[in-house]
Order: C-alpha cells, then sequence, then structure tokens
C-alpha cells in the first residue's frame, strides 16, 4: 500500500466524461488499496475567461478581486470529482484551499506557500476517504483572503500536500505522456524521458516548458517529493522526477524549451550612476513583477540601454511603474517588444563539457537567426530572438544537439 497524490490539469478534467474517467483512475488505486488524495485544476479554458473578465474590466485590477474571481474554477472542479466519486460508490469529499488549510503570503495572483496543515488530510485518507482539493488556492493568514498560487499552481499545490502527508509519490496527470525532450507538436522526432533530475526539470520548466509549474519542481527538489507526470488518457509509463543520482547516464542536453510569454523592454539613456540598477528592479520588485533576463551596455556620453525580460501578464504593471518612476530615475524613454520568444537548452552534462553554448550559436547562425539577449547558468544557455523564428530555432537545435528520435 502506498500513499499518493493525484493530480489532474484542465484539459483532464475538461468535460464531464473526462471527469468521470477521472474518477475511474481514482477508484482503481483506491481498490488498489492505496491512501488518496487528488488535486484538481479548473476545467480546461475557465481559468482563461475568468482572468480575460478580469482584464476587460480594469488591466490594472485590484490583485484581491483578481484571486475572488479566478479561485472559483478549482472549486467547481473539485465538487464535481467529489459527485462523481460518490457515484462509483467511493467516499470523496471536496476541500477548498482554506479548509486544509493552505497558507500562503500576501503576493495575490502568485502567492507563495508558506504552510499547510497535513494532519486531518492523512486522518481522512487512513479512514478510507479521499480528500478532493481544490488546486491553485490559498489563504492569506492575515486578511482571510482567498489567494492564487500563479499559473500551474495546481502543480504547486499537489507537490506541497504531498509533502505535507507524505506521500510516497505525486503523481501527476495531464495531456501528454510524460517529459520529452522538447515540444513533440514542434519536433515530431522528439523523446520521451523516462528520468529527469530536479535541477534540469527546474530549469526546464522556468523557462518555458509547460510540463510542471516552476514552483512545484522547486518544493519537490527541496523536499524530495518524487514526481511522475503521466497521460490522463492512455495507459503508459511516464516520466520521473528525480535526484541526479538516481540517473545513470547523463546526456549533455536533456531538452530544448521556447517561451513566448515574455516581453522584452529596454530603458533608453539610463543615468550611468550607482544604484540606478537597484533602483529600477527595486521598483518592478516591489510591484510583484519579476525580472529575467538583463543586459546592460554602457554608453560612452554618460547614458546606457538596460534592457530586461518580464512576463507578457506584467508588461503593463511594468511600464506603468516605470514611467511614474521617470522623473526619479531620468531614463529618456521605454521601449517594450512583446514579439520574443526565449529559446533555451538544459543540460546537467553541461557541467562537464565545452562548447555547448558554441553549439546554440552556430546553429541559430546557420538558420539566419539573430540573437537579441543570451543569458547562461551552470546547466542552461537560453537566447531571446523574434517570435517568428520560435519553431525553427527549436528544430534546429534539437537536431544540433542530437536529440532527435528515430522516425
Amino acid at each position: 500500500m502506498a500513499r499518493i497524490v493525484m493530480k489532474f490539469g484542465g484539459t483532464s478534467v475538461a468535460d464531464l466524461d473526462r471527469i468521470r474517467n477521472v474518477a475511474l483512475r481514482v477508484q482503481r488505486e483506491v481498490e488498489a488499496g492505496h491512501e488518496v488524495a487528488v488535486v484538481v485544476s479548473a476545467m480546461s479554458g475557465v481559468t482563461n475567461q475568468l482572468v480575460k473578465w478580469c482584464q476587460e474590466l480594469s488591466p490594472l485590477h485590484d490583485a484581491r478581486e483578481y484571486d475572488a474571481v479566478v479561485a472559483t474554477g478549482e472549486q467547481v472542479t473539485s465538487g464535481l470529482l467529489a459527485i462523481a466519486l460518490q457515484a462509483l460508490g467511493v467516499d470523496a469529499r471536496s476541500w477548498q484551499g482554506w479548509q486544509v488549510p493552505i497558507r500562503t503570503d500576501s503576493a495575490h495572483g502568485k502567492a507563495r506557500v508558506e504552510s499547510i496543515e497535513g494532519a486531518t488530510l492523512i486522518e481522512r485518507m487512513q479512514q478510507g476517504q479521499v480528500p478532493i482539493v481544490a488546486g491553485f488556492q490559498g489563504i492569506d493568514p492575515t486578511r482571510g483572503r482567498v489567494t492564487t498560487l500563479g499559473r500551474g499552481g495546481s502543480d504547486l499545490s499537489a507537490v506541497a500536500i504531498a509533502a505535507a502527508v507524505k506521500a510516497d509519490r505525486c503523481d501527476i496527470y495531464t495531456d501528454v505522456d510524460g517529459i520529452y525532450t522538447t515540444d513533440p507538436r514542434i519536433v515530431p522526432r522528439a523523446r520521451k524521458l523516462d528520468r529527469i533530475s530536479y535541477e534540469e526539470m527546474l530549469e526546464l520548466a522556468s523557462v518555458g516548458a509547460k510540463v510542471l509549474q516552476t514552483r512545484s519542481v522547486e518544493l519537490a527538489m527541496k523536499q524530495r517529493v518524487r514526481v511522475q507526470v503521466l497521460s490522463s488518457f492512455e495507459d503508459k509509463p511516464g516520466s520521473l522526477v528525480v535526484d541526479e543520482d538516481e540517473i545513470v547516464e547523463q546526456p549533455i542536453v536533456s531538452g530544448i524549451a521556447y517561451s513566448r510569454d515574455d516581453a522584452k523592454v529596454t530603458l533608453r539613456r539610463v543615468p550611468d550612476r550607482p544604484g540606478v540598477a537597484a533602483n529600477v528592479f527595486g521598483l518592478l520588485a516591489k510591484a510583484n513583477v519579476n525580472v529575467d533576463m538583463i543586459v546592460q551596455n554602457i554608453g560612452a556620453d554618460a547614458g546606457t540601454d538596460m534592457t530586461f525580460t518580464v512576463g507578457k501578464a506584467d508588461l503593463a504593471r511594468a511600464q506603468d511603474v516605470l514611467e511614474k518612476a521617470r522623473p526619479e530615475i531620468g531614463f529618456e524613454g521605454i521601449v517594450a517588444d512583446p514579439n520574443v520568444a526565449k529559446i533555451s537548452v538544459v543540460g546537467v552534462g553541461m557541467r562537464s563539457h565545452a562548447g555547448v553554448a558554441n553549439t546554440m550559436f552556430q546553429a541559430l547562425a546557420d538558420k539566419g537567426i539573430n540573437i537579441q539577449v543570451i543569458s547562461t547558468s551552470e546547466i542552461k544557455v537560453s537566447v531571446l530572438v523574434g517570435a517568428d523564428y520560435t519553431e525553427l530555432a527549436v528544430r534546429a537545435l534539437h537536431t544540433a544537439y542530437g536529440l532527435d528520435g528515430p522516425g
């Protein structure tokens, strides 16, 4: 007998037939003698519609009311799945984030989990009941308001609950049957990975791979939660996210990721003096705007151009914050370009192999793709290119690093 947390994404619960299918999968695990908790996302497309309504009413909407609106999708799914399981004779009960409770900080829209009390869930599971927890939700303990964990936050909910109830495994069910070397829709010869290290998955998730949310991998690595990614629609082996020492042979590059969710911001002629960068990025941090790639070009006339990327969803907020601080900072103007894509190659083998970045630059040059910004880490190289070149860049790099499978 094992204790398992099963998480089902939006496409897995997109309609009543799929919810019934999920219920059958949960029933199978219960009848096998396992203790099971389930975490669910909103039905496919629901959260996008809720977000759209908020943005149409006010692009700079109140983040607390935004959370009150967008958290409702998961509440519906958890109740429907509980009903479906009860119809199969399985003892199940829906739980909202505040009922667990999942306590977070006060950063509405992208709250961080601070604590989860797993004792009650464990008690219910030991009694044979299946808790169906609404993912993506938490509660701000200072004000008692509903918070949300950011897009893909149900993954984070699942891993956090798995850690809190000391689960043997956290199974993430989605519309793909595992983790691939890149998006199979762009590269049909992409290969499924049997295992991938926490570090590699964290980098891939942070640079655009949609399979798992970044913070969920971060938490899994910290708490050593074994995560398995499987298909909701096919009974196939999935991909395990595990410690690096569980992987016998490490490839130089494990995967290629891309993101079209970034926007490039350039501040023109920023004064070249100490403290300016701290001022710019301090203001953005205070507004909860995450900054990724950063490049600064020192000019010869005491002025410099500062370029960085933010999420497209944060672009309007970033521009608003910086424009208001323009007299204080003293830059000449803001140039925003949302028509960009970030392409990244990731692999722990980079630590011991030279020339990985050069292979990337040469492959892109051979295809006539201009690189706008470069960013590196120990096991990752990322570049910013024009959005129109996304698929061409991914295919070229997948081939250049020898990742193409048979086909």
